[in-house]
């Protein structure tokens, strides 16, 4: 237990959660910030085995898989293992986007690569790759707003990102709904971002409809699928949407922005969290919030000792 708090309040998540009887999952964040090459090498072969069972041919050359060391510090890796053996078997890799081309800097979540062993699917894992890790940071920024983006062409993730967050653009129920905000921050997502989802410099993007045409050019190519191929949501309108926005001979994705927000952390934490989950999770949540929120209160309070850049009255005067 004194790991797992050592680990809450390290400056970057690094920490592993119980996540069912059988598994673990554990999160870190800009591992190649902090974690030995050693450990690095480690990581990135846990997820290689992954990809090799999930993909049917060729392999994937961008993101975690480049072999850069900086992709990794930039990217939140959440991995679930296993507890008998510690063989890994699903991750994903959510990246981290500086865009500073708005009034003021910010950062995006972009929910990346998810990918599960073919043996180890329909163990209820969804929970854990889709929202998990996007709940643990909104709680320790104090649950100010985030922003999310989701590149896919695959109609159970975008019925997923569009259940999950709050003002995602486009979807079924919002086709046309886009605001100045989505269109600037996907001008420059798809400006300077596009090797993060291995999306390469000849893909067009339609400003209007938010698809990017000819999208499987730049790293990520053995991923693109037939609209029989990809996995459908249970909602046949997510389906529909899909097919007819999508040319997938071409080989189309949508880009979707949205919002995790308090609304959208608690229909998550209400409708995707399982029950038996809750409390290992309701804890890390709220270990995070004395972090983040309590103590720099108490310590505001306290004028007797220094707490970072505030000191003491008695030396300021």
């Amino acid at each position: 237990m004194s790991g797992f708090f050592r680990a809450l309040f390290q400056s970057n998540l690094n920490l592993t959660l119980a996540t069912g009887k059988d598994f673990e999952t554990r999160i870190v964040e800009r591992p190649g910030l902090w974690m030995s090459q050693d450990d690095l090498t480690t990581l990135s072969q846990d997820l290689i085995e992954i990809a090799s069972k999930t993909l049917a041919r060729g392999s994937l050359t961008y993101g975690v898989f480049s072999g850069d060391p900086e992709r990794l510090k930039a990217t939140i890796v959440t991995i679930v293992r296993r507890k008998d053996t510690g063989q890994p078997v699903a991750f994903n890799a959510l990246a981290l986007m500086d865009i500073s081309s708005m009034t003021e800097p910010m950062e995006i979540l972009h929910l990346g690569l998810v990918m599960v062993d073919p043996d180890q699917q329909s163990k209820g894992f969804s929970w854990v790759l889709y929202g998990l890790t996007c709940i643990l940071l909104f709680f320790r920024n104090q649950m100010r707003p985030l922003w999310v983006s989701n590149v896919t062409q695959v109609p159970a993730i975008v019925g997923m990102v569009g259940e999950t967050f709050s003002g995602v653009f486009p979807t079924p129920q919002r086709p046309k709904e886009r605001s100045l905000q989505h269109l600037l921050l996907a001008r420059t997502i798809m400006r300077d971002h596009r090797h993060v989802f291995g999306v390469g410099e000849d893909a067009d993007f339609d400003e209007n409809r938010f698809v990017i045409t000819n999208a499987y050019t730049g790293g990520s190519d053995d991923l693109k699928k037939t609209f029989d191929q990809a996995p459908k949501h249970r909602d046949p309108e997510y389906n529909t949407f899909c097919e007819t926005m999508l040319d997938y001979d071409r080989g189309d994705d949508v880009l979707q922005l949205g919002r995790i927000d308090l609304a959208a952390a608690s229909g998550y934490l209400r409708n995707a969290v399982p029950k038996a989950s809750l409390a290992g999770l309701g804890l890390t949540l709220g270990v995070l919030m004395l972090q983040r929120l309590i103590l720099p209160t108490i310590h505001w309070f306290d004028s007797s000792r220094h707490w970072d850049t505030l000191r003491p009255r008695k030396d300021s005067l």
